[in-house]
């Protein structure tokens, strides 16, 4: 049997945000087997930490029920949440991940580290979409070209999302498509797969923004995502990039709202030259589970 815990992460209470399980000892596990039990849970990820440890520095593995992937920000800061909360990680402010996505910062905030952020560096961005590729994923979303509100770019710090701006009434409308974005690799302007679509409405003025979020992901068999930090970073870059934060500022995204998982994220994003060179995202971590779970059969 192997430890877990369960948290809610990017929640502002317990039983809200994006549920993560976190679990232990699992170093000896195939990837065949860390899949077996993410789908066990059903959760959007689950994460696999590495038993050793060096100093503030600690490796993770992270597997959606549809597989493993390089980096995703809410399984981020609930690892390192846990492990600080067991008492693995010291009692620091800062620490790092290791992770497929690279070296990724992970601070705490305030004297109980109930507030977590990390930062990633920019890596992909491309658009605005051409107009066949972006009515194409406009009818698979169940929307419309007037409902569009600004250029539609792909971002990404680790994992690629195409940020979809609407207007306001069309968030409401967005539905997951029944086609997987990898009908359309071949048609983005980026180095590694797209693997959602971050349809957001957007409010305010610069340095300070409003926003209100719905992600898919469908290919990686997380059909609606209640809250999705790696989402948040990439959305960072796109808002530099369209000029509504030209010199960077805060975005707070409310995100799980039509799922019943009510989420805010609290985005940060650094800029110079109208191109963003560091992306931040934080949110609050409750705790509301822990067990033991068997280990699959290879």
């Amino acid at each position: 049997m192997l430890p877990f815990d369960i948290v809610d992460v990017f929640a502002d209470q317990p039983f809200a945000g994006n549920q993560l399980a976190v679990v232990h000892g699992a170093d000896d596990l195939d990837p065949a087997q860390c899949l077996a039990i993410a789908r066990e849970f059903g959760f959007a990820e689950t994460t696999f930490p590495a038993s050793s440890v060096d100093g503030a520095e600690y490796a993770t593995r992270i597997f959606t029920p549809g597989g493993e992937i390089p980096f995703a920000g809410h399984p981020t800061l609930g690892t390192a949440w846990v492990l600080r909360s067991r008492g693995v990680l010291p009692q620091v402010s800062e620490v790092t991940q290791v992770c497929g996505a690279g070296r990724i910062r992970v601070r705490f905030d305030g004297e109980d580290g109930g507030l977590v952020e990390l930062t990633a560096l920019p890596r992909e961005l491309s658009g605005p979409l051409d107009g066949k590729l972006l009515g194409s994923l406009l009818r698979d979303l169940g929307l419309f070209g007037t409902d569009v509100a600004g250029p539609v770019r792909v971002a990404g710090c680790g994992l690629n999302f195409v940020h979809v701006p609407v207007v306001e009434g069309a968030l409401a409308r967005a539905h997951v498509s029944s086609r997987p974005l990898a009908d359309h690799d071949d048609r983005f302007e980026t180095d590694e797969p797209v693997e959602g679509v971050n349809v957001v409405e957007v409010s305010g003025v610069a340095p300070e923004l409003e926003v209100r979020a719905r992600v898919f992901v469908p290919g990686l068999s997380v059909p609606e995502d209640a809250a999705t930090g790696s989402a948040a970073v990439g959305l960072g870059m796109a808002l530099v990039a369209s000029g509504r934060l030209p010199d960077g500022g805060r975005y707070q995204i409310t995100q799980g709202v039509e799922m019943g998982r009510p989420s805010r994220l609290l985005g940060r994003v650094e800029a110079a030259g109208g191109v963003a060179t560091s992306c931040q995202v934080a949110g609050k971590v409750h705790a509301v589970g822990r067990g033991e779970i068997a280990v699959p059969r290879r």
